[in-house]
């Protein structure tokens, strides 16, 4: 039969979720459906409220059944991976089926330590020497201490670990995210494997099964699969074929797509990891391979206290010695493992599992090792944690226009992908442009001109292997000149490294008592915030929440439920709060957004980029934050309020006018008694037009 046309389809998704049209969600829509029909990639910039769910699976379903294969979609939280295959996937399929006369059909697909291990359930994961107190080592946060697997009742540990065994025998999906409430991640490691550690379909006795292997299937069956940004970045960086055969790709939250595949494929090693290696191994080897690799973890831990935190720019003397001794210890510790039987009867299982755990190791060592102008090699040494050896790409750009890029059909998508009026900034760090699109654009931004790039669209025409793309604004449904105002306190001095000065706590209190609480406080520090909240809390009369004080999402239930309420946090609230209507009238914002000056791979990327450093890399990235963090007050076409910027740097500095060009297109002043009266006049008529 013929496919229905795009508008048709969507028009029938609008109308059983009881919606009206909107212009920009049908403009993307098209986009998206005119993108994988020619090949070219697209960037959609479409605001809050426009719909985008709708507008990019509607095309990509259509697609899937001409084409006979699965899209894949791809989010950053969990949190809209849950919106899509709860509420927007059974509307748009329940939808189309008529139109296409057959049952469309969809499936989420995780990482496999998200799933429940059938073979740590039945045969479980034995103690290893010195494991017996059930004390967490010295990296607690990177294994799981496997002595608890089946631990005591009376302690909370054992009753989660009993909890999620018991929930194994009902779930038919062993999906960590489907138990509620969420389980202790200590319990759930004892219950679950990495890639890594997973034995394999062929050697594993519960493979027909197993959650992870199941999920997997059904994902090859389906029209849309539903993953997260990682599992896209692995599937295609590691050459592990994680997805189902694709051609198209859609990005949702794709201003997160190159910290989620940078994070994916950097290397993290500390003494902790080696050790647990060291004993695991040892029961499936010589005791002189044990010891080798033991030895290797005392060098390790002397060269990382001599070292000074921060970038390595040359791996040499006691940490390349230590890191040889790693590579060397583990690889003769998997060649005398091979093949030999556990020495107290252990099972095979957890042979194949400590070799894996080795085998890890040596990767690791022998990548650190060989570390090139292309890598960045760092220290870590923070107050609650062991040191850290760090290693990861320079950048992704290259890794995402050969293997993503060059591989399928792409769509992404944000509210926030425009920066400083343009796509060049985010088409840079994902290999869509190449070096001269990077350079006007710093030129552009850093210069004294004014003058944004054109609005609405942005084309490469593919010259020097880079692909085709086309970038789009479909607009928002929001009035924001009218229902809101950006309110830039140019009277106050430059923040500094101290806290909060006295005068921002003053500016703070003023305009939380104009507008009696509804408040959402974003900041740089949770110092900062810790710091605010103390000082509103002796001084007004409304609740005040400060992150930590509970669970995030709690906080926000909270802070939605009563709109006098001050919520006050950190880097989890800037992007991921939703709370439409008179609870949150004034989003405050303490600092421009800048990433830490000292952060190693950040001050790489800079000095890799050249004089326009500083602009293609901390800018874009304070430019994003910021624009997601003002993007908290609109939720709605009915809401009204203030954002609050308390950095005078945002209208007296050189960038400031980029990061201005990146936020909506709000009503803007430096008037602190005529926002404050702006704030009164809102909470005594919500639906006053600010």
């Amino acid at each position: 039969m013929a496919l229905p046309q795009v508008d048709t389809a969507l028009a029938a998704a609008v109308g059983v979720i009881g919606g009206e049209p909107r212009d920009g969600q049908l403009r993307m829509a098209d986009a998206v459906a005119r993108a994988i029909d020619t090949g070219e990639h697209l960037l959609v910039q479409a605001g809050t409220g426009t719909g985008k769910s709708l507008a990019y699976l509607v095309p990509a379903l259509l697609h899937s059944v001409d084409a006979k294969r699965p899209v894949v979609v791809a989010t950053a939280t969990i949190a809209l991976q849950r919106q899509l295959v709860e509420r927007d996937l059974p509307l748009v399929v329940r939808a189309l089926e008529p139109l296409l006369e057959r049952q469309l059909e969809f499936a989420i697909l995780k990482g496999r330590q998200n799933y429940l291990c059938r073979h740590r359930l039945g045969e479980g994961a034995p103690a290893e020497p010195g494991d017996a107190s059930g004390q967490p080592d010295s990296d607690a946060g990177h294994y799981a201490d496997e002595a608890l697997f089946d631990p005591g009742p009376r302690t909370a540990l054992g009753r989660d670990v009993r909890r999620i065994r018991d929930w194994a025998a009902t779930t038919s999906t062993g999906d960590r995210d489907e138990l509620i409430p969420a389980p202790m991640d200590r319990s759930w490691r004892a219950l679950s494997v990495s890639a890594h550690e997973c034995l394999g379909a062929s050697r594993c006795g519960y493979a027909a099964e197993c959650f992870s292997e199941l999920a997997r299937e059904r994902a090859r069956r389906v029209d849309v699969v539903v993953t997260n940004h990682a599992m896209l970045a692995i599937d295609a960086f590691a050459g592990i074929p994680l997805l189902p055969e694709h051609d198209v790709v859609v990005v949702d939250e794709a201003h997160e797509l190159v910290d989620r595949a940078t994070t994916a494929v950097t290397d993290e090693l500390t003494v902790g990891m080696i050790e647990r290696a060291a004993r695991r191994i040892g029961r499936h080897a010589t005791e002189d391979s044990r010891h080798a690799l033991a030895g290797a973890a005392r060098a390790m831990d002397t060269a990382l206290a001599e070292a000074v935190a921060g970038r390595v720019a040359e791996v040499q003397g006691a940490l390349l010695g230590a890191l040889v001794q790693v590579r060397d210890a583990g690889r003769r510790a998997l060649t005398d493992s091979a093949g030999r039987e556990s020495g107290d009867g252990g099972s095979d299982g957890a042979r194949v599992q400590a070799r894996a755990q080795v085998d890890e190791l040596v990767e690791i060592a022998e990548r650190v090792i060989g570390a090139g102008v292309r890598d960045v090699v760092w220290i870590g040494k923070p107050e609650s944690r062991p040191p850290t050896l760090w290693r990861a790409p320079l950048s992704v750009a290259g890794l995402l226009r050969d293997r993503l890029f060059g591989e399928s059909t792409v769509v992404l998508t944000s509210a926030t992908l425009e920066l400083g009026g343009s796509f060049d900034p985010v088409a840079a760090s994902l290999g869509l442009a190449g070096d001269a699109a990077t350079d006007s654009f710093a030129e552009r931004s850093g210069g004294t001109s004014e003058a944004a790039s054109a609005k609405g669209s942005g084309t490469s025409v593919g010259k020097g292997g880079v692909p085709d793309w086309t970038g789009i604004d479909v607009g928002s449904p929001f009035d924001y000149g009218r229902q809101a105002i950006l309110y830039i306190a140019s009277h106050l001095p430059p923040p500094g490294r101290d806290g909060l000065r006295p005068e921002v706590v003053d500016e703070i209190a003023e305009l939380v008592e104009a507008a009696d609480g509804r408040t959402l406080g974003l900041f740089s520090s949770l110092r900062a915030a810790e710091q605010c909240a103390a000082a509103l809390r002796s001084r007004i009369h409304v609740p005040v929440l400060c992150q930590g004080d509970d669970s995030t999402a709690e906080l926000v239930r909270q802070f939605a439920a009563d709109h006098r309420t001050c919520l006050l946090g950190t880097l989890s609230l800037w992007q991921g709060v939703d709370v439409p209507g008179d609870s949150c009238q004034l989003v405050v914002i303490d600092r421009i957004p800048f990433p830490r000056p000292d952060d190693p791979l950040v001050k790489a990327r800079q000095d890799a980029a050249g004089p326009g450093g500083f602009m293609a890399v901390s800018a874009s990235s304070a430019a994003l934050l910021l624009a997601q963090g003002a993007g908290r007050l609109i939720r709605s076409r009915t809401d009204r309020g203030v954002v609050a910027v308390l950095d005078p740097r945002l209208s007296t500095a050189r960038y400031g006018s980029f990061l201005r060009r990146s936020l909506p297109p709000f009503w803007c002043t430096t008037d602190a008694e005529q926002v404050r009266r702006s704030l009164r006049a809102l909470r005594a008529e919500p639906d006053l037009q600010v």
